[in-house]
């Protein structure tokens, strides 16, 4: 059985057009519910959000579909999506569930879920979910029941628990940061996690009104941190994204980092403290140079397909316990079981306290490949994979590069487009590069 409804991370759409309904959303926790009491007497489930105006609406919906099935509810209020991860694991619960739908505009909102131990449920409890929503609801009976409370201290608890996972012998004070939580769920919790660790903190992107998510700020809009940061003449801006799992930073000078490369800085801190490290996995968009710089350092580089769901599954296959994607989802396992723009944040700053040096010191063996991608729209029914020009212009420029870059086509998984990526130490050559294949696509 294929699944309807569950994509790469959840359920997700426009709020007002299905699946993002109250009604579905209710018929969805009904579901849900059923298929947790097939495993335990009277599960209980957390329910957090991001800051849309949607949120109010689908929590109601959730709410209403698990008593239905007779299952307790805690709701979270908003609260990051590894805020929820951790909370779910913290109090025992059977099931965390987070509203939101990450970085994406107002508009639109999801559901996704955490297991009981804070990690993502696999594709077969998912298509479980799907069969249950083909039956007929059963509806608890008055005494059956579950019933609905709030948990007031969860950002609070949230916030010890990201503390926790910074050195308790350095400290942030004398160190101006700007947070930028993209009026997403982390708005308060950021600032008090800075603040409380010492540092003077400086905010935008925490004033939300439930319709400027992620609007011109947080991590999928960089500018407005990098601007602040020059103005307030601070020392580093943390940029988060509605949901607050993926994270950017950037430097005094404004300089803009990416996951890649907090990624090499939070490996490099733990090889300088002397522990072992067996290897990292990025995505098959991570830049040649992190691999390079990686391979220099003799540390194995694997990478997983484009998704933190697939960096996680790879981590997991081996062991390790570090990976992420340069979007900005940033896995350590040893602190969380999931992605986590605050904790990503505090080991990157914990490296830098360490070592007495800034990001661009820390990044000094790294500098990256420029990168040229084009999107190339497919005609109906035209197989990119037969086409013999395709084939033969990928054979030169690949000999050409002659391992000093590389060339990733890969097609769309949302709509009829081919991405041609060529990343190269030459910014020229990557350009002609891409532009010679896509020519032989549209000639093909």
């Amino acid at each position: 059985m294929t699944r309807q409804y569950f994509g790469t991370d959840g359920i997700r759409g426009t709020v007002g057009q299905p699946p993002i309904t109250p009604d579905f959303v209710l018929r969805l926790a009904h579901a849900v519910g059923r298929v947790l009491k097939r495993r335990e007497a009277r599960p209980t489930v957390l329910i957090g959000k991001d800051t849309r105006i949607s949120g109010y609406m689908l929590e109601s919906a959730l709410e209403s579909g698990f008593n239905s099935a007779g299952v307790d509810v805690v709701l979270l209020g908003p609260l990051p999506t590894p805020g929820v991860a951790y909370l779910t694991r913290a109090q025992r619960a059977s099931l965390g569930v987070v509203i939101s739908a990450s970085h994406n505009p107002f508009a639109d909102n999801g559901i996704k879920f955490f297991s009981g131990q804070g990690t993502k449920l696999s594709d077969e409890w998912e298509r479980e979910v799907e069969a249950a929503l083909a039956e007929p609801p059963v509806w608890a009976d008055s005494a059956s029941l579950g019933k609905a409370r709030r948990l007031d201290d969860a950002a609070g608890r949230y916030v010890e628990f990201c503390k926790s996972t910074f050195d308790p012998r350095l400290s942030l004070r004398g160190m101006k940061i700007v947070v930028d939580a993209a009026h997403g769920a982390a708005y308060q919790i950021a600032p008090m996690v800075f603040h409380e660790l010492g540092a003077d903190v400086h905010c935008i992107g925490c004033a939300p009104d439930g319709l400027n998510i992620n609007r011109e700020v947080g991590a999928t809009h960089p500018e407005a941190l990098a601007h602040t940061v020059r103005e307030q003449g601070a020392d580093l801006g943390v940029a988060l994204d509605g949901d607050a799992d993926r994270l950017q930073l950037v430097d005094a000078q404004g300089r803009l980092y990416n996951g890649d490369e907090l990624l090499y800085v939070m490996v490099d801190d733990r090889l300088a403290r002397g522990e072992a490290v067996a290897g990292a996995v990025g995505t098959l968009m991570t830049n040649m140079a992190v691999e390079l710089a990686f391979k220099a350092r003799g540390l194995e580089f694997v990478r997983a397909k484009v998704g933190d769901r697939y960096v996680l599954e790879e981590l997991e296959r081996r062991g390790w316990l570090l990976g992420g994607e340069g979007s900005g989802h940033l896995l350590a396992l040893d602190h969380h079981t999931t992605g986590d723009g605050l904790v990503s944040a505090l080991q990157v700053l914990k490296a830098c306290a360490r070592s007495g040096r800034t990001l661009a010191q820390l990044l000094e063996p790294v500098r990256l490949f420029p990168q040229t991608l084009l999107n190339v729209r497919l005609a109906p029914g035209q197989d990119w994979q037969a086409s013999p020009r395709l084939a033969q212009a990928r054979q030169a420029v690949e000999s050409e590069l002659a391992g000093s870059g590389r060339v990733l086509i890969r097609a769309s998984g949302t709509e009829p487009v081919l991405r041609l990526m060529v990343e190269a130490a030459d910014e020229g050559l990557a350009r002609r590069s891409a532009e010679r294949l896509a020519q032989a696509l549209q000639a093909s």
